[in-house]
């Protein structure tokens, strides 16, 4: 057991998906030419009298003397940062959450060109089922066959033309000269001819045209006008107990940039003072506030992590297990801790009631994270499969479970393309095994709080449903009682639709 005192979210393999809205591995053989006028050149190439000469004249009127050749188009250095993030996403599956605030600082975009680069790449990111099946509509070849460089220049401008203010005419221009200057002259030709009959129609008009009637097929009918997978719908729709129109309410609000929530440290940052700091109260958590805007990072209390980002489902989940009574306590554990936001709640929760947190995760650099953002926990590198500790060393142990994060599609833009349904029974086999070490780990009579930050049904209630005759599952709404709509009980579900948090799972167990 390595000593440490916080870690990335775990990268997962793309994997091959259909034309249903998802993106895949695609052939270089893209070309063609865009934004172009009668004479078969872009505006930012044309002469004075615009059919692409250079107007040079002699003295006496007679022919040009001489054509230049089309000047390079502008840098736009909104739609390069987020350009260059998409290209990032496809080619080293980078997070987009983590790779933008980056591009940004290097490149010193701030205030309207950082929110537009920003609002691009995610929304361009969350529609991309939506927008290559509107693209296969408009072109005669499938967006599998495009070039991957010119197809994300096209999913942008298609984005700018749907589900922007940006008038069509410069989301197309600007894009074509985006082609122009990152692909090439020849592939603008055919960015040009798609982003125009793109441009001829409505978003709703279009998902008339491409997406199946839901009468006839719900889930297909989802997946199209929310840009979600058809797999992903079908979880979602079930988690929710099969209302189609709920789950339509879902995939909306996943489509919808989150708030800022951040958490403010019991005993080390007061609520105050990051209201003083510009935030707004939050909705249900005694220690949450909402930032409207600016960096959360550029705050004191965050830089110094008294203060943290973090979800209010996450904030709720943890100030739960805190919530339920024991005879005695004072023995916390945080079994899967990285990258440490629930970690450093309990940590300043535990020393509040004067106990004390042991925080683990089986990866080095996130238990790194999770030293960095806590104060008095004692942060080791242990696999809670094979735990180091003895049995029933713990009153309460947090088990933040690995998922496949499908409550929070909102924050990853790109995850619900990466996800895969064939890792879902590696991942449950992983869940009950954490879960059951989490139950030797707790003293008989302490608690364990099941958390998962999906609502799957094979990842919440099945995997709890296998322990139920070995311990009390609790009633865990009894220990939130300030947030309505969370579910039949026993166990809690957070919504995005219904609480504006991510989907959050908690289920409490008492060890007999």
């Amino acid at each position: 057991m390595n000593g440490q005192r916080s870690g990335g979210t775990p990268g997962q393999g793309r994997s091959d998906q259909g034309r249903s809205g998802q993106s895949g591995g695609q052939s270089r053989s893209g070309q063609g030419a865009a934004g172009q006028g009668k004479s078969g050149q872009s505006k930012s190439g044309q002469g004075r009298d615009g059919t692409g000469s250079a107007g040079a004249q002699g003295r006496g009127g007679g022919r040009p003397t001489g054509r230049r050749r089309p000047p390079r188009p502008a840098r736009d250095e909104a739609r390069n940062a987020a350009y260059d993030l998409m290209r990032a996403v496809d080619e080293r599956d980078a997070y987009a959450n983590l790779l933008m605030p980056t591009l940004l600082r290097q490149r010193r975009i701030s205030g309207r060109d950082a929110a537009l680069a920003t609002e691009l790449a995610y929304g361009t990111l969350r529609g991309l089922g939506t927008y290559d099946e509107i693209i296969a509509a408009c072109s005669d070849r499938a967006p599998e066959h495009v070039d991957p460089p010119l197809l994300d220049a096209i999913r942008l401008g298609v984005h700018q033309l749907l589900k922007t203010r940006i008038p069509p005419h410069a989301a197309v221009s600007a894009t074509i000269d985006l082609v122009r200057l990152r692909v090439g002259a020849g592939p603008s030709r055919y960015a040009n001819a798609v982003l125009r009959k793109v441009a001829g129609r409505t978003l709703e008009e279009w998902l008339a045209i491409v997406a199946p009637p839901r009468e006839q097929d719900a889930v297909g009918n989802l997946a199209v006008s929310y840009s979600h997978p058809a797999w992903i719908v079908g979880a979602l729709r079930d988690a929710l107990g099969g209302d189609v129109e709920e789950t339509a309410a879902l995939l909306e609000a996943d489509n919808e940039r989150p708030r800022v929530a951040l958490v403010a440290r019991p005993g080390r940052c007061s609520v105050d003072e990051l209201l003083e700091a510009g935030g707004e109260r939050a909705r249900y958590s005694p220690y949450g506030v909402y930032l409207p805007e600016g960096d959360p990072g550029s705050l004191r209390a965050v830089g110094e992590a008294r203060a943290a980002v973090q979800d209010e489902a996450s904030q709720l989940v943890a100030l739960a297990l805190t919530r339920v009574p024991l005879d005695h306590d004072g023995r916390w554990l945080d079994m899967c801790a990285g990258p440490g936001g629930k970690a450093g709640l309990l940590d300043a929760l535990a020393v509040q009631g004067g106990g004390h947190l042991l925080a683990a995760d089986a990866q080095y650099h996130r238990a790194r994270l999770v030293w960095s953002t806590t104060k008095d926990a004692e942060v080791v590198t242990a696999d809670g499969t094979r735990p180091p500790w003895r049995a029933g060393a713990f009153d309460r142990v947090m088990l933040d479970a690995p998922c496949t994060g499908l409550g929070a599609l909102r924050r990853r833009p790109e995850a619900r393309w990466r996800r895969d349904p064939r890792s879902i029974p590696e991942l449950t086999s992983l869940q009950r095994r954490l879960l059951d070490s989490a139950l030797e780990s707790v003293r008989p009579g302490g608690v364990v709080a099941y958390v998962t930050c999906s609502p799957h049904l094979a990842e919440t209630r099945d995997v709890v449903e296998g322990v139920a005759e070995r311990v009390d599952v609790l009633d865990a709404r009894e220990f939130l009682p300030e947030v309505p709509s969370l579910g039949d009980g026993p166990y809690v579900q957070f919504w995005p639709h219904r609480h504006g948090t991510d989907a959050m799972f908690l289920a409490l167990l008492r060890r007999r």
